[in-house]
């Protein structure tokens, strides 16, 4: 690699690992050669050098994290080809074994969904793993699938590989340099600055320093939480008749990985109580090193991954392994531009699966740097979502300790994370506790999922199935269908933007006119120029250039950021500025929402303002009394019924609760929670951010035409674009997909996410999001289906026969452009 340091580039990446090199690369497939890459040592010295070389597919019911897998299996096995340089990708197999009764269900769950995406995966009897993978106890085996074309790649010539492809398209490579500083005035990249002082100017830097991205990106006031972790593998001695061709085989009920290398055995291990290491920052000069290993610790783990394939524990042990792997607090990567910061760009967290990723995510990388945008849904890994509390050493650590066994850990319905908790709570988390809610991590937050009564202790145990719960579920949600619930929802982004020109500011954000009279709630969608959706949410015009804007929880970092970009400067209330600001009150104000029709009975026992639609109409926001504090009430709605969503002021808001409660119990009131706010949304059709719907999607395609002021003066941020895609939908007869709510005819069946959706027996979609609708008597979701070459159109979806795959049986539904509950809306604008 060369040695000479260029005075300036157009992007310099900072990493030579896997990923650093995947997306030189990349750049330079797309065109843009004038590419730096600074390594602070040697290519692959920080953890590339010691990965265990899997590349499998398996797993995931995420479309995007799939397709990433799929591109960088493909590219592995032809990079030889193009450069030269061998990767040592070799497709012998993978074999995951079902151990119990709930990873049975939920690979069934995955195979259906991945072979949707084009993997090839079989189920297959323990008998059969037992022939393709004679080591492996198999008598406690339910199943196994059946991988053919994953497989194993050397990571460091993998790395080569693509170093060498890149520099061949002319990117240089320069080892021994360490990147101190990104130079960013005016929150703009210029350049970096190294070690040694000197600079090098670019307008775009690329984070992928690995275990150190963390303490790079904190420099520019960036939030990239990864945490180092001990990670462990052992290598046996010689193992007579061993293949080298052999598959490799994963049991995670057993924590462990299993493939041949050298003749003996890799045994790799991700345990379900790890230890963080180095939290106050990883060293410098850290190179291809290794962490003493802690025997006493992982002793009980590493005698059960050997259990499994006893072979293991009959030979001896050639090395025993133990290297940091940088892991993220939710396992998701780190990945895009850095809020605050233009053209600064994150590819770091990738919780042990950075090699089988890398092909894919530098290919995403490299798209969104030269294009402006992400062809792919990142709203589950985009860098701005963390929040700055997740940086803390404390956070980091005990997080680190629970998250690297999720790797392996089943993913039933109701598990959820137990370390780093109660970071974030409610004004009123103390009444939530003391109504025996159900708590559960909401980005942070503590929420009630469900209630089980003033001082009941609630439990539930994580499940695939019907659970005791369901009962408090069903009430909860019958109440808000039949007479009044209180639920709180102070985990919600909730944003002031006021200032010289906000009005102006927020209507060219918006694709709906937002500046109109004042009290007046806006639903509305936050374009890209390319017409695609970056953010769903409300803005309330309160006064002249005074607006309240709430988005959900898992979009808080992503609509601030959004703002920024358009520039909205970040600012306190009464801080002076000379164009529009944002604070973020999030958590100023609870949101106390009082949902149902006896709702307006309810609030109106408590304050002498006019609620009468006439006087207080759907879409309303207005600050009145109630309980003797002054709120923000808005007339609004998540849930499909008469309703009304309060900020209070966090020092009143238990006040406010405690008298909401009181007035309401004549009117059949009760506590309501998360699970209900799910199956109430489900049942309206009402869509989610992040969940089924993201940045990928039109807003056409996915029934929000009505929220779009296509004929507002001077247009908004994308207005050409759905202009011109909706002419190409009138010249085409229809949209080629549309987003559709769905319903099984069958009551007993239950939908969770990422189920195949077929028509007429061949697929067409999935199941984005889903619930049960105790209203509508069965579970209900929302699907992208594909046209399949046809515009999908009403008589389309109705000339169609549907069924949806659960767990490969497959089950008669209907499907639905408009709502299935309450289609002209007259219950919510009663």
């Amino acid at each position: 690699m060369t040695t000479q340091l260029p005075d300036r580039a157009r992007v310099v990446v900072i990493g030579g690992g896997v990923i650093g090199c995947s997306i030189a690369y990349h750049l330079a497939h797309a065109g843009w050669t004038d590419v730096v890459l600074l390594e602070r040592d040697r290519l692959t010295s920080g953890t590339t050098w010691h990965a265990a070389g899997l590349m499998t597919c398996f797993g995931s019911t995420s479309e995007t994290s799939t397709a990433i897998r799929l591109y960088s299996r493909d590219l592995y096995s032809r990079l030889e080809a193009e450069t030269g340089q061998a990767t040592g990708f070799r497709p012998v197999g993978l074999i995951e074994a079902a151990a119990d009764r709930d990873r049975l269900e939920e690979y069934r769950r995955v195979a259906a969904f991945q072979r949707h995406l084009g993997l090839e995966v079989h189920e297959i009897p323990p008998a059969e793993i037992a022939e393709r993978f004679p080591w492996a106890r198999t008598d406690d085996l339910l199943a196994g699938f059946w991988v053919p074309g994953d497989g194993r790649v050397n990571p460091v010539d993998l790395t080569t590989a693509l170093a060498k492809g890149a520099k061949q398209l002319g990117v240089r490579v320069v080892e021994g340099v360490a990147v101190t500083d990104v130079l960013a005035p005016a929150g703009q990249v210029t350049g970096v600055r190294v070690a040694t002082g000197e600079t090098v100017g670019c307008e775009y830097v690329v984070n992928c320093a690995g275990m150190w991205a963390r303490e790079l990106g904190a420099r520019n006031g960036l939030v990239v939480p990864n945490q180092a972790a001990e990670h462990y593998y052992l290598i046996t001695d010689t193992i007579e008749g061993i293949d080298p061709d052999a598959p490799i085989f994963e049991d995670p009920s057993s924590y462990g990985y299993y493939r041949e290398e050298g003749g003996g055995m890799m045994v790799g291990l991700f345990e379900p109580q790890a230890a963080p290491w180095r939290v106050e920052g990883v060293p410098a000069d850290f190179s291809f090193g290794q962490i003493p290993p802690d025997w006493d610790r992982m002793g009980p783990f590493l005698e059960k991954a050997m259990a499994r394939v006893p072979v293991t524990l009959e030979v001896g042990v050639r090395t025993f392994f133990c290297g940091p792997e940088s892991f993220t607090p939710d396992l998701a990567p780190a990945v895009g531009e850095a809020p605050g910061v233009r053209g600064y760009f994150v590819a770091a967290g990738m919780n042990s699966v950075g090699v089988l990723s890398a092909g894919g995510l530098g290919r995403v990388v490299a798209h969104w740097i030269t294009t402006g945008r992400p062809d792919v849904d990142v709203t589950g890994f985009n860098v701005d979502r963390f929040r700055p509390y997740q940086a803390d050493d404390g956070y980091r650590a005990a997080r680190t300790t629970e998250i690297l066994g999720t790797v392996y850990a089943a993913h039933t319905p109701g598990t959820q994370l137990r370390t780093a908790r109660d970071r974030l709570l409610s004004p009123v988390h103390d009444r939530l506790v003391a109504q025996g809610g159900y708590l559960r991590e909401v980005s942070g937050w503590e929420g009630a999922d469900w209630f089980a009564g003033a001082g009941a202790r609630p439990t539930a145990t994580p499940t695939w199935g019907r659970a005791p719960w369901f009962t408090q579920w069903e009430a909860e949600h019958r109440a808000v269908r039949e007479a009044a619930g209180l639920m709180d929802m102070s985990f919600m982004a909730k944003l002031r933007v006021r200032g010289p020109g906000a009005g102006v500011a927020l209507d060219r954000v918006s694709a709906g006119a937002v500046d109109g009279p004042a009290e007046t709630i806006t639903y509305t969608q936050w374009l890209d120029e390319g017409g695609r959706i970056e953010a769903d949410l409300t803005v309330t015009k309160l006064a002249e250039d005074d607006f309240w804007v709430v988005a959900s929880d898992t979009a808080h970092g992503h609509v601030l950021a959004w703002l920024a970009r358009n520039g909205f400067d970040g600012r306190g209330l009464d801080e002076p500025g000379t164009g529009p600001g944002v604070t973020d009150v999030t958590a100023d104000f609870a949101q106390l929402n009082v949902q149902g029709p006896g709702s307006r009975d309810v609030l109106a026992a408590l304050t002498d303002a006019d609620l009468s639609t006439a006087a207080f109409p759907f879409r309303t926001a207005r600050w009145i009394e109630v309980a003797g504090v002054r709120v923000l009430c808005a007339r609004i709605t998540y849930l499909g019924e008469l309703g009304y969503e309060l900020y209070v002021p966090a020092g009143s808001a238990a006040r406010v609760y405690d008298a909401l409660g009181a007035a309401g119990a004549a009117y059949g009131l009760r506590p309501v929670g998360l699970k209900a706010l799910a199956s109430l949304r489900m049942e309206k059709a009402y869509r989610d951010f992040g969940h089924d719907i993201d940045n990928t999607d039109c807003p056409l395609e996915v029934g929000l035409g009505f929220a779009l002021a296509l004929d507002k003066p001077g247009g908004f941020v994308g207005h050409e674009a759905v202009l011109e895609r909706r002419q190409a939908h009138a010249a085409a007869g229809g949209m080629p997909q549309r987003l559709v709510q769905l319903r099984l005819l069958d009551p007993e069946p239950l939908l969770y996410h990422a189920e195949v959706v077929h028509r007429d027996g061949i697929p067409v979609g999935y199941v984005r999001a889903a619930s049960y609708g105790w209203t509508l008597g069965s579970a209900v979701g929302l699907a992208m289906v594909h046209g399949q070459g046809a515009p999908v159109t009403p008589d389309w979806l109705a000339a169609g026969s549907w069924e949806v795959d659960v767990a490969g049986v497959r089950h008669a539904a209907e499907v639905s452009l408009r709502p299935m509950y309450d289609p002209t809306s007259a219950r919510v604008r009663a």
